[in-house]
């Protein structure tokens, strides 16, 4: 009978975090802060010396909007993600309108936006709806 191999390789999966972590211009410091974990530990699980909890694994996972799948194993992103991404690259393709049209808070938006589910987006919009009337109020 053969058997799929199943290790892991914990450097990959550390530089998918720090690939990941990097995207979201977040310093290791920052990222640390943000998880409630050492920096030092941080670099020890990016560089693949260390392994981590899954209580730890999951909290990557939340804070960087990216999949358990993908970081253990670097599966491509479900459908309902390929899909979004598949609307912010026609909104991005015409680079031109783009650059004309969106300043560096919108593009940094956009950016985070790309990471998150459908879910997620709904839940942010959400609170953009009941958060907007409240500061126009200010």
């Amino acid at each position: 009978m053969n058997k799929k191999n199943t290790s892991l390789n914990f450097r990959e999966i550390g530089a998918r975090i720090r690939t990941e972590r990097e995207n979201l211009d977040l310093t290791r410091e920052k990222f640390a802060e943000i998880i409630e974990l050492s920096p030092f530990y941080i670099g020890q699980i990016e560089r693949g010396d260390r392994k981590m909890s899954v209580d730890t694994l999951i909290k990557i996972s939340d804070s960087l909007h990216i999949s358990v799948d993908y970081i253990l194993k670097g599966c491509k992103k479900s459908n309902e993600e390929l899909d979004l991404q598949k609307e912010f690259h026609v909104l991005e393709s015409s680079e031109e309108n783009y650059n004309k049209v969106l300043d560096e808070d919108i593009k940094e938006l956009l950016s985070i936006l790309q990471r998150c589910s459908k879910t997620e987006i709904n839940l942010i919009k959400d609170m953009t709806k009941l958060i907007v009337p409240y500061l126009k109020n200010r």
